[in-house]
């Protein structure tokens, strides 16, 4: 923690009812919530007015005027470490200081981050959080809606990027010979994901072409692993530690022994920054709560049991060691997630790599995202207000013995 200041189980057999239980709980999580106090937001409505620029006009949604209550729609993943600040936010309601009285917000979950950006071209949500190459490929869709990146969920080496092998793959002596091993098998990855990115970023870097590269969600991944149709998946946490605690799969090698960073963010869509700069501005007040709240170790037990109650198939332990949890590949680094909250120059300059990169590989139209794409200003100025600096904190590993038992 850092601050910086001035199968036969029957957790088995739930996880093969995944996709229903997702889909009822896409239903059930929606929450609706009047705010019962507002707060005002001070000089940094002014610094959200200057950054944001019109938006395209295709899907515009309308907001209200300025001081008026507001409904927010959500688009979340609790199945994505690197995002729980919104399922902290969604328990612990830190919006409801800042939020004009009367405003609700509704949580939807996002299997994966392309879902999110789907609905928020379509104008269903207003707010997603999601990995680095959905967070991209959004801003590339002007044409349809305008989408800014505004804020930095996180920065880590294996949240994201994580290799999983079927149990009977070889000892490999260290993760490029795992990753070697994975020339002409059968891998699987949700495309369009952070995961995507990285597994092709590997790839390339070693000279890997696998039999086949399945495009496969993460519940399709659990199935394969369990049926043998796989040899490799490369996925994001807490799914990863989940596989590995049920025994379908055993973890080789991440981002920490591959020196590759992996990255979520916060994207708004540039019709809400530009209308109502009270509200972006209230909502980043209650990320940055959030996100102070995942810094404290203090909390870690309450966090897990917060994304337990908003996902399905997830056992404590498992949820645990997503985010708290030592495993080998990580050697001596003790943080999990950076937290930067802003767009610092390491988030801007992973950005910046990845945007090239997926445009490398034909997965976007331009190797450099458009200026406005990314609004820096709006976290810079909540941070000043708070008398705080990026970034704000961090999540470690804290010692095994704090694991939950089941």
């Amino acid at each position: 923690m850092r601050f910086n200041r001035s199968e036969p189980e029957p957790q088995a057999r739930l996880w093969r009812l995944f996709p229903l239980l997702l889909a009822l709980a896409t239903t059930n999580c929606k929450e609706s919530k009047g705010v019962e106090a507002g707060a005002k937001n001070d000089g940094a409505d002014k610094n959200i007015a200057a950054a944001s620029p019109d938006p395209a006009g295709a899907g515009n949604s309308s907001y209200g005027k300025a001081g008026d209550p507001v409904k927010l729609v959500i688009g979340y993943q609790p199945y994505y470490t690197e995002a729980w600040s919104a399922a902290v936010m969604r328990e612990k309601k830190f919006y409801e200081k800042y939020l004009p009285k009367g405003s609700t917000v509704e949580f939807q979950i996002g299997l994966q981050g392309t879902i999110i950006v789907n609905n928020m071209l379509a104008g269903k949500q207003s707010i997603g959080y999601m990995g680095d190459m959905p967070s991209i490929v959004a801003t590339t869709k002007s044409d349809t809606a305008d989408l800014r990146i505004v804020a930095t969920l996180g920065l880590a080496q294996d949240q994201c990027n994580i290799f999983l092998t079927r149990n009977d793959a070889p000892a490999f002596p260290d993760a490029k010979a795992a990753v070697r091993w994975l020339d002409k098998k059968q891998v699987a990855s949700p495309k369009g994901s952070c995961t995507d990115r990285f597994a092709q970023t590997t790839f390339q870097k070693q000279g890997i072409e696998p039999a086949a590269y399945l495009n496969q969600n993460i519940e399709v991944i659990t199935s394969s692993f369990r049926a043998n149709k796989i040899d490799a998946a490369v996925i994001w946490e807490p799914v990863a530690s989940r596989l590995v605690a049920d025994g379908l799969a055993k973890r080789v090698a991440s981002g920490a022994n591959l020196n590759e960073t992996d990255a979520g963010y916060l994207v708004f869509r540039a019709d809400l920054l530009k209308q109502r700069p009270d509200i972006a501005s209230a909502w980043l007040e209650a990320e940055l709560d959030a996100q102070l709240f995942l810094a404290d170790e203090e909390n870690a037990a309450e966090v897990v049991r917060i994304v337990k109650a908003q996902t399905s198939g997830f056992s404590e332990k498992a949820l645990w060691y997503a985010l708290y949890g030592r495993y080998p590949d990580q050697g001596d680094k003790k943080e999990r997630i950076t937290l930067p909250f802003a767009i610092t120059p390491e988030s801007k300059a992973h950005l910046e790599g990845a945007t090239a990169f997926l445009h490398s590989v034909k997965a976007i139209n331009a190797g450099k995202l458009r200026p406005e794409a990314v609004v820096p200003e709006l976290t810079q100025a909540v941070l000043e207000k708070r008398g705080l600096k990026a970034p704000i904190g961090s999540v470690d590993t804290l010692p095994s013995e704090k694991a939950p038992k089941g």
